[in-house]
């Protein structure tokens, strides 16, 4: 692969479904669709063995891909505060799997990808999987909208790395901070 190919592996973490998707970027940077599909762990009744067949699927998709990059969906709050703990260890399984075959790991909010997909952090399921399928001239059945998802991860990633400000929002705002005002920073 030369400098500009890269392959993305998006993830969207869930203890009930999974939703995996892969982008290939190619030397002209255009992407293009590779892979995508549900992990479906409906059926396994210990939280445990969850984690483990996660950890497992994520790392057979990082031995069949072979990507550089993982962009995963960060936990969220909502309504019930035990959800964020089961999407939180779902994530870290994931991460893990990842993290053991040295794949890089970028974690987006599922706000900030919806809005680099559709530009509204509000968008519907199904309207990021008609952008999702118009973008890389694909075509997916409903049953797949956790993979839209994930797909929509990886571009978000893949649209954050070959954005001309990509460089200047690679660290944090207190990176950031601390670099441009070193004045302040009492030693």
């Amino acid at each position: 692969m030369t400098d500009k190919e890269k392959v993305i592996l998006g993830i969207d973490p869930g203890t009930n479904l999974l939703g995996f998707g892969v982008v290939r970027v190619d030397a002209a940077g255009k992407p293009q669709f590779v892979d995508m599909g549900v992990v479906d762990l409906r059926k396994i009744d210990s939280p445990y063995d969850k984690l483990e067949l996660i950890h497992e699927k994520v790392g057979a998709l990082c031995d069949l891909h072979r990507p550089d990059d993982m962009a995963i969906e960060s936990p969220f709050y909502g309504k019930n505060a035990q959800v964020i703990f089961k999407l939180g260890r779902a994530q870290g399984a994931a991460m893990i799997a990842g993290l053991d075959r040295g794949v890089k790991i970028y974690e987006y909010a599922p706000r900030k990808a919806k809005m680099a997909i559709c530009g509204n952090g509000a968008a519907s399921k199904e309207q990021v999987c008609l952008i999702v399928q118009r973008t890389l001239g694909i075509k997916i059945a409903n049953k797949y909208l956790d993979a839209t998802d994930a797909l929509a991860l990886a571009m978000c990633h893949f649209y954050q790395l070959s954005s001309p400000l990509a460089a200047t929002q690679q660290t944090s705002s207190w990176e950031r901070f601390v670099a441009s005002n070193p004045e302040r920073i009492k030693k």
